[in-house]
């Protein structure tokens, strides 16, 4: 079946949410709320594509995608019910606006407009602060920036993604403002939480 405008697809591994990890030879249950939008799952499965248009994307490729896609919540009268995206059992409409980078089988690549960055470890011990702030090495590019360079982007133009157990930032590429001279001493930051077991 395809769409004129969405392309169908359906969750990584069939499962909405990403809240278990194994520990040993048991699984954990790290959250159990449905509104919660850090432990929904992000990674899809082409089924179809739509019919109005052309793009790189094709059937049976991984795609990342908006959290809300997977994602439950409770309508007004307090029911747990589906996202607009749900079409049937474990497939889903989305729009082309819906999807942020796609993988092909050999590696990911941004869609027109995205660039997704690695946050940097903060080695100064006098501030809290892990990371530092509004700073990062590009790790995938629609071609606006380079890969691997170091830059700065507007506040609150990030929004975080845990991509191959790498936590990482996505970022219009109009965003980002600055590209800076490596010193040698920068050291890219992953917090345990986001690794792969």
């Amino acid at each position: 079946m395809r769409t004129v405008y969405d392309f169908l697809v359906s969750p990584v591994n069939n499962n909405r949410y990403n809240n278990t990890k194994k520990v040993g030879d048991k699984e954990l249950i790290l959250n159990t709320e449905v509104f919660n939008h850090q432990h929904v799952n992000r990674e899809a499965v082409i089924i179809s594509t739509p019919c109005a248009y052309k793009t790189n994307i094709k059937v049976g490729d991984k795609v990342i995608v908006h959290h809300n896609v997977f994602r439950r919540t409770h309508n007004m009268k307090g029911l747990e019910v589906n996202s607009r995206s749900y079409y049937k059992q474990n497939q889903y409409f989305i729009s082309l606006d819906q999807v942020y980078m796609h993988n092909d089988g050999v590696d990911w690549k941004p869609l027109s407009g995205w660039c997704f960055v690695k946050p940097l470890l903060n080695k100064n011990i006098l501030e809290q602060d892990k990371e530092i702030p509004l700073m990062g090495i590009v790790k995938y590019t629609d071609g606006t920036v380079k890969k691997d360079e170091l830059v700065g982007f507007s506040p609150d133009s990030e929004y975080e993604f845990v991509i191959n157990g790498e936590r990482l930032y996505r970022v219009y590429s109009k965003f980002i403002t600055i590209k800076y001279e490596y010193q040698g001493n920068e050291e890219e930051y992953n917090p345990s939480w986001a690794q792969s077991s």
